[in-house]
């Protein structure tokens, strides 16, 4: 599509120039023939030429249409709106300096300084446009709509922070996010799509039991969350039919509101990532809040199932965290005491590795001993 509007481009205004332009020129030549200097003639030869131009400069036009659909699909509805606004409202300033320049009929002035007025102001006006977007968007808000909480949201937000925080479904079900939002850590706006709320409804009616209690679980987490004090959560139904899959509507939705994805599913994450739309992962937090522990430190765990290799058990700390113990096989469903040997972290969470502490006191004597 982009190549036919630039031949298209290109054969209109080589037209255009050889209707108006070529019989002039030709009419110096007193031995040109007559149906050269008529202006359909001047067109389809301006065509023609034009038409040969644009062989060679379509290649270098295409890849400039791609940078720019690029660059301006990494920007916010926002940041383009405003600045067009900023652009526009410079250009008329520049119109109303420029009909006094031209009333002058000066030569430089008249002609070419009211250009670079129109290309200044322009720039200008869209610079100031971006910039103090949220100062003009508070500008026509009514003061009813607005609150103390939204003015603090307001003032901080830029380049780093981001006002709206797109619920999936997976985060939702999960439920954590009713307890971060409880603790006043997760500023800004929760929004939840109606393609998530279908997804919802769909679970929750699921002929299966395991997925019709995760359904319920996720609508009473939403119910949970607009009741809330201090959190604010809207619905947005906006349309959007340029994906099929909800992940992928999600991803569509967060660019529009220039907002950041709230979710746990790891495949969603990296979607998002690729396509430069910023993340929240439920599971990240879970992990760096969870505390910290350094070898040689004794803990109490009760050790539940047998490990993969040799004697090894397994144990489970609250907040989850698995804890590989050594000799921990003959240990099953008792409750002991063992020493932390190293710790490794994962994208799936943390894993603690311990011994028995009874058997690390006997090496401990043993080496007293020997020494």
């Amino acid at each position: 599509m982009v190549t036919k509007l630039i031949y298209l481009t290109f054969l209109l205004v080589g037209g255009s120039l050889g209707y108006n332009l070529i019989p002039e020129l030709l009419s110096n030549w007193e031995w040109m023939p007559n149906w050269l200097m008529h202006p359909i003639s001047g067109l389809v030869l301006g065509a023609a030429v034009f038409y040969i131009i644009a062989l060679q400069a379509i290649g270098p036009l295409e890849r400039s249409v791609k940078k720019l659909e690029h660059m301006f699909s990494e920007l916010s509805m926002a940041y383009i709106i405003f600045g067009s606004i900023g652009a526009i409202v410079g250009l008329i300033i520049s119109l109303i300096i420029n009909l006094a320049l031209f009333a002058l009929d000066l030569i430089i002035i008249s002609d070419v300084v009211p250009l670079i007025l129109m290309v200044g102001f322009a720039y200008f006006g869209f610079q100031l446009g971006t910039a103090r977007r949220e100062e003009i968007r508070r500008l026509f808000l009514p003061k009813t709509v607005r609150n103390e909480n939204d003015d603090v949201l307001e003032r901080k937000e830029g380049d780093i922070f981001r006002k709206y925080k797109i619920l999936d479904t997976s985060t939702i079900i999960d439920g954590r996010i009713l307890d971060v939002s409880q603790t006043g850590f997760l500023e800004g706006v929760l929004v939840v799509s109606h393609y998530v709320l279908k997804e919802l409804q769909y679970i929750a009616d699921s002929s299966d039991s395991l997925k019709r209690v995760r359904g319920r679980r996720g609508l009473d987490i939403l119910n949970a969350l607009q009741k809330e004090k201090g959190v604010t959560l809207i619905i947005d139904d906006t349309e959007l039919p340029e994906a099929e899959e909800v992940d992928l509507k999600l991803v569509q939705l967060t660019k529009n509101m220039d907002g950041m994805i709230v979710t746990n599913d790891f495949n969603l994450n990296k979607v998002a990532e690729f396509q430069n739309v910023p993340v929240l992962n439920i599971n990240q937090l879970a992990n760096a809040v969870k505390p910290v522990v350094i070898p040689g430190e004794e803990m109490r765990v009760m050790i539940v199932k047998n490990g993969t290799e040799r004697a090894q058990g397994v144990a489970y700390l609250e907040d989850g965290t698995m804890v590989v113990v050594e000799e921990g096989k003959y240990h099953i469903n008792e409750t002991v005491d063992v020493v932390v040997t190293s710790s490794l972290q994962t994208n799936a969470g943390r894993m603690i590795f311990a011994k028995l502490a009874q058997s690390q006191r006997s090496l401990d004597n043993q080496e007293a001993h020997n020494g």
